[in-house]
């Protein structure tokens, strides 16, 4: 009987040593591995990769990181800048300058004498919105002799506002310019008087820097001491910048 518990024991204790060995060798692998990953590259890439990955920090311009060899690598790459608009303002996105240049047709009608003169449109139009400008005219008229080989000469400056409805192909508008006349052959009172012009017209857009206008207007004048209603018509070219 006392044989029998010594060789339990003995068991036992073989048992349990060999237990205790087998958990210290399971621990010690464990360490090395964490230990030889704690020293890899990846894990010295990993926290970089996260911090590039999550940074709440936006990239506005173009990024790129690049670890250690035989790590992980990001690259970042930025939208390109959208292009500057072709024109300069408004939903219309259209220019604020016109210059139109043409001819003009002046039917100048007076109790001294009638006319038909033929000469220039200049005008210049700045416009402040979409469809309000501000304009200034100058015209000249040249009609054929009358009296004693004296030629009608005719001359009106003035400016006003002028509203346009500016699609992208017609340009229908309307304007209004208030100024001042000179005629010549002098009659009676004064070769200087007082000038207004209203109408309208439409251009084409033929190209994006040119159009084509033609126009009518009513002209109401103060020359020789009385008041005259004349008829004008212009056809033009337009250059927008």
């Amino acid at each position: 009987m006392k044989r029998l518990v010594q060789v339990t024991l003995l068991a036992l204790m073989t048992v349990s040593t060999a237990r205790a060995q087998d958990e210290l060798t399971f621990s010690q692998a464990n360490t090395n591995v964490a230990a030889d990953f704690a020293n890899s590259s990846a894990a010295t890439s990993l926290p970089k990769f996260a911090d590039a990955l999550f940074s709440a920090e936006p990239r506005v311009a173009s990024a790129s990181w690049i670890a250690e060899p035989g790590s992980l690598a990001l690259a970042a790459e930025a939208l390109p800048a959208a292009p500057d608009p072709k024109f300069v303002y408004g939903s219309r996105d259209d220019f604020r300058w016109q210059l139109a240049l043409g001819v003009t047709v002046l039917r100048f009608r007076s109790s001294k004498y009638y006319a038909t003169g033929v000469g220039t449109n200049t005008s210049v139009t700045y416009f402040t919105n979409e469809w309000f400008g501000v304009e200034g005219d100058l015209i000249t008229s040249f009609a054929p002799t009358i009296y004693l080989s004296e030629h009608v000469k005719y001359f009106s400056y003035g400016g006003g506002p002028k509203i346009a409805w500016r699609a992208r192909k017609w340009e229908p508008w309307m304007h209004a310019i208030v100024g001042g006349a000179h005629i010549q052959p002098q009659t009676t009172g004064s070769r200087n008087g007082f000038d207004f012009m209203a109408g309208g017209g439409v251009d084409y857009r033929i190209f994006p820097h040119l159009s084509a206008r033609v126009e009518v207007d009513w002209v109401r004048t103060h020359l020789f001491g009385e008041w005259q209603n004349n008829a004008q018509a212009n056809a033009d070219i337009v250059l927008h910048f």
